[in-house]
């Protein structure tokens, strides 16, 4: 009895160790430039509805189910999707919008792990036929997820979807030109 307590007792030791310096929050971003004016990628931006034309996850479920509520395009607009274990479940709503520049969304995951997230698209004009992107989410990690984030890494979990979203939204944006 007196081994058990001794190995339960270094067990919680290295899990408070672990919870200390385990990351607490998470950044994860990328960017492309555009050969298209701001008011052309705005649009594909600012609506939901959109969005999901260009979405890497949109393109690992085809068939999953999607319903929109609110005035898309406006603070407020929620998007619900339920799909494939690679997609899984939540919504994202639109809580902020700076015409033209930026959009903010609430990213509320529900399955296969319930988390929320901030999720932000930048847009900035480089000249008057050249834009710039820059999709990205933050967030915290809660206990124990924050240890396990000490062996898993948010940017290589994420970073290659947006890399392909912001790529599908540049061929999308060239194919209609």
């Amino acid at each position: 009895m007196y081994y058990v307590l001794i190995i339960l007792g270094v067990l919680l030791a290295i899990l408070i160790i672990l919870s200390f310096i385990a990351p607490k929050s998470y950044h994860v971003y990328r960017s492309v430039e555009l050969e298209h004016p701001t008011e052309k990628v705005w649009e594909q931006l600012k609506f939901l509805k959109k969005q999901q034309e260009w979405s890497p996850w949109a393109r690992k479920d085809p068939n999953m189910d999607q319903k929109f509520t609110g005035i898309d395009g406006e603070v407020g607009a929620v998007s619900y999707w339920n799909g494939n274990k690679e997609v899984g479940e939540g919504e994202q709503e639109i809580t902020k919008i700076v015409e033209g520049k930026r959009i903010e969304q609430d990213l509320r995951f529900l399955k296969p792990i319930k988390s929320e997230s901030d999720c932000y698209m930048d847009l900035e004009e480089l000249d008057n036929n050249r834009s710039k992107v820059t999709w990205g989410f933050t967030g915290t990690n809660k206990f124990p997820m924050s240890i396990m984030m000490l062996f898993m890494s948010m940017d290589k979990m994420v970073g290659k979807d947006f890399e392909q979203g912001l790529q599908n939204l540049k061929h999308n944006l060239s194919s209609e030109i």
